[in-house]
């Protein structure tokens, strides 16, 4: 019931955007929480929400939040992420975000943890680092670089390839790749997405959990759909 409250209180403020430009929301739903190719929520559902707040000098601040299920016994059942930075655009098209992001797990927060990250991109294409030095709250560092490229294929399709690489003292046996391919789609206020992804780690060689569904590394089909408020902006 706690996650219900939660995630309704997340879509509710998304609707704070109709009454300002600088505020928006999102909601999404998918079939499975996936993040960098490992399964959140044991392959089941999730329902998502974010709020965010934007200021014209390039600062941002938000929160994001979903369902999780990291297993039978396991507290966590749900992560909301508090996020702020800045971003912006050189003249020439170069768009750049640098800020930091602190996962947390209310329920329990021994697995609470900060990541920094660095962002580009430029027309179809865009990349990142991303850094933690207290990975899940174990004391170790962790990696993370990615790529992408969204190809529009008329004025409602794209065609989307993305790859990450895991790597640092978190991953010391346990470094992988994850990669997504892809197509989105834009259908009035929604987005839609249907996608394959998948990493370099071994069927069911899962980071914690071995012949389960919780954190589960094997490729699967992902879908989402997603709405952003206000609507018409």
């Amino acid at each position: 019931m706690r996650n219900v409250r939660i995630l309704a209180a997340l879509g509710m403020l998304s609707f704070v955007g109709v009454a300002s430009a600088e505020v928006s929301g999102t909601v999404t739903a998918t079939n499975d929480y996936v993040f960098r190719g490992i399964t959140q929520s044991a392959e089941d559902p999730a329902l998502q929400a974010s709020i965010d707040y934007s200021h014209s000098s390039g600062w941002y601040i938000g929160a994001w939040g979903s369902n999780i299920d990291f297993g039978p016994g396991d507290p966590a059942d749900i992560e909301v992420d508090i996020y702020t930075g800045f971003a912006g655009e050189t003249d020439a098209g170069l768009g750049w975000d640098v800020g930091i992001n602190y996962y947390s797990y209310p329920d329990e927060s021994d697995y609470n943890y900060p990541e920094a990250y660095f962002k580009l991109s430029y027309g179809m294409f865009s990349g990142g680092i991303y850094y933690s030095n207290d990975w899940v709250n174990l004391g170790d560092d962790a990696y993370y670089i990615n790529a992408g490229v969204s190809v529009p294929l008329g004025d409602a399709f794209t065609f989307n390839v993305s790859a990450g690489y895991s790597f640092g003292d978190a991953f010391e046996d346990t470094e992988y790749t994850d990669y997504s391919v892809g197509f989105g789609y834009t259908i009035g206020n929604f987005e839609l997405g249907l996608s394959y992804v998948d990493t370099t780690l071994d069927d069911g060689d899962d980071l914690f959990v071995e012949d389960s569904d919780v954190f589960n590394t094997e490729g699967r089909v992902v879908f989402t759909i997603s709405t952003t408020f206000p609507w018409g902006n």
